[in-house]
This record gives C-alpha cells, structure tokens and sequence, in this order.
C-alpha cells in the first residue's frame, strides 16, 4: 500500500479535504469532535503530511527565524544573552507547532546582506525576529524588509518604526539601579558604556544620569569609561576607574560581562567587593550567579521578550495581519552580594 495522501485521511474522517488541512496546520476554530475523527484518522493511516506541499500552498514554511549578532565575532563570547532567546522564542514555537531557525549573522561582513536575503528566500519564513544590535541597523533591517517577511525587532533602542518592537525598560531601570546605589550612601558612582552600536544600551547611559539626578549627584565625565560589552572591556575600564585618584565606591557597568571584569580587576589589585567597592550589572545572565561575589545586576527578561515576539509572528501568520507598536516587557532589580554600604 503506497503512503497515505490527505485525501485517504478526509474520506476515513468524512470531512473535507480543508478540514483536514485545519486540523494539521493547528487552525483554530476546529470542532473538538472533528478534530478527533481526523486525528483518529490520521494514526489508523499513519498519515504524514509532505511539509514542502504545506510550505507551497501557505508560501511560507511554519518557521520563525531567530536572527542575532555572532558571537564568534568576540574573544570571549557570552552565550548567556543568546540561550535565553532562544528558550523563549522556541517556547512560543512548540506550543504553535513551529519550528525555529537560529541564524548568526556577522554584520561585520560584506556579504551579510546577501547572505541572509538567501537564507529566507530559501526557508521562507514566516517571520523573523531581529535582535541587538541588528534591531538598529538599516541595512540588516531593510535587507529583511525588502524580502517582504515580517518581522520583530528586540531592543531597538527608538521605540519607532513601521513593525512591531520589543523592548524593555533600560533606561528607567538603569536609573534605579542607580538610585539604588545612592540610597548604599554611594556618591563617586562610575560607569561602563556599552557597545556604541546597540542603541537600547545606549539607554542605560541615560537611566544613570537620570537617577544620579533624581539623588541629587552631579554627574561627572571622569566617572564615565567606554567599553564594548566584552569581559576585557570591562577589565581595561575597571583599570581605569580604579586608578584614578580618588577611585570610585561603586561602579554600574552596562551589561554583566563588563562588571565581571571589574570584579576580576579588583580581585588582582585586593580591593574588597562589597566593603571597599560596590559592582553592578546588566542583564542577568548565569555568570551573574556563577562569579563570586555573586553580581547584583538588572535582569533583562530576554526569554520573555523573544516569546512575546514569536507569538506576534505567528498569531499575524495565522490573522494575516501586521501587528505594529511596541511592547515594552519591564526589567527588575536582583539584589546580591557584590553591592553593599559606602566605605566610610
């Protein structure tokens, strides 16, 4: 007996051959006890639906790409930020019965518009998350854009654009951490840039001024050193800060590779964290936890945010429809060890 087809399976149930259909792509609005007699039918025929077939008469396959920065580009790439996106959009995935498509994409290569344009004429996705930096990159953006797949961007920074955004709050959680800081007695509060090209950590630059104002401190260029996300960046600004005369009683890096560097740097030079100096980060990420002292920083609900957008695609897929705006998941303060009292 040759393979089973969708028609075999619609005369066994006594439905219509787009009934079946909507039983096998998950379409709602399906009868329970419809839905049951072509399930039943489907196991007695051992039914396999031809996912090219499916994937040419929908134009686009039941994928969601996961597009990020390549983390092969650094000298010590932090995977924490990506796993964490990609738990959450491979949640919303599963529960659709998508699959999801991980593509690093090293902007720094000529041939990176070129590139990815081929990946989605290829899967036909449909639809696409972009994340930092690439969320604030024309050329990443429109490239995506000309291919006519929809898409979400993660952390653009503007909260602006014709497509739906997800975002979280860098800059008010940044000044409460900063706030947070000051309320330890802290005064010489210093912090570590981010990398110049994502936007939303450009944010946090931002939040530590707004809440160095918001406790009446000035604020100060000399306290302010640039990194690029990169554990040795942090290490090399760390250097920096705590050679200067006098040093500062706390320091609030942009993400968490950079405040591990600090507690590297200040762990060589016998500065006791927290009673001599206090180290704050962003993010969230397992090193948070895995170094010691153990890193009081801002979690960042990646995971969140890459469901949250998942869902978007794949519910506008089903609706045919373009969900526009931004949703704007809220960060939150974890307290630890590596933060404590102003020494006095």
């Amino acid at each position: 007996m040759g393979r089973a087809t969708i028609t075999d399976v619609a005369r066994v149930a006594g439905v219509s051959i787009k009934t079946v259909s909507r039983v096998v792509n998950h379409e709602p609005n399906v009868r329970e006890s419809t839905q049951a007699k072509v399930e039943k039918a489907i196991a007695e025929l051992n039914y396999r639906p031809d996912q090219s077939a499916r994937n040419l008469a929908s134009h686009r396959s039941r994928l969601i790409g996961l597009v990020y920065d390549d983390p092969s580009a650094y000298d010590l790439p932090s995977s924490g930020y990506i796993i964490r996106m990609q738990k959450g959009a491979l949640s919303a995935c599963r529960a659709a019965h998508y699959e999801l498509l991980i593509h690093p994409c090293d902007y720094r290569k000529k041939q990176v518009i070129a590139q990815l344009k081929s990946l989605i004429e290829e899967t036909r996705p449909a639809g696409i998350i972009v994340a930092a930096p690439l969320s604030n990159m024309p050329k990443v953006v429109g490239a995506i854009e000309s291919t006519g797949t929809p898409f979400v961007r993660l952390s653009p920074g503007k909260r602006n654009g014709k497509q739906l955004s997800v975002a979280t709050n860098d800059r008010e959680a940044s000044a409460e951490m900063t706030r947070y800081l000051a309320s330890l007695g802290h005064t010489r509060i210093a912090f570590i840039t981010g990398h110049p090209r994502h936007k939303a950590v450009g944010n946090r630059l931002r939040g530590y001024r707004d809440g160095l104002q918001q406790s009446g401190l000035t604020f100060s260029e000399q306290l302010v050193v640039a990194g690029d996300n990169s554990f040795s960046s942090g290490e090399a600004a760390a250097a920096e800060l705590l050679g200067r005369k006098p040093p500062p009683t706390a320091i609030f890096a942009a993400n968490d590779d950079m405040a591990a560097g600090v507690i590297r740097v200040a762990d060589r030079l016998g500065i006791d964290i927290p009673r001599q100096l206090s180290v704050a980060g962003f993010d969230d990420i397992a090193l948070a936890r895995q170094v010691y002292p153990t890193l009081t920083t801002i979690r960042q609900p990646l995971a969140t945010m890459a469901e949250r957008a998942a869902l978007a695609l794949i519910r506008d897929a089903r609706e045919d429809h373009s969900s526009k705006g931004t949703e704007v998941v809220p960060a939150t303060l974890q307290i630890r060890e590596s933060t404590g009292p102003a020494p006095v």
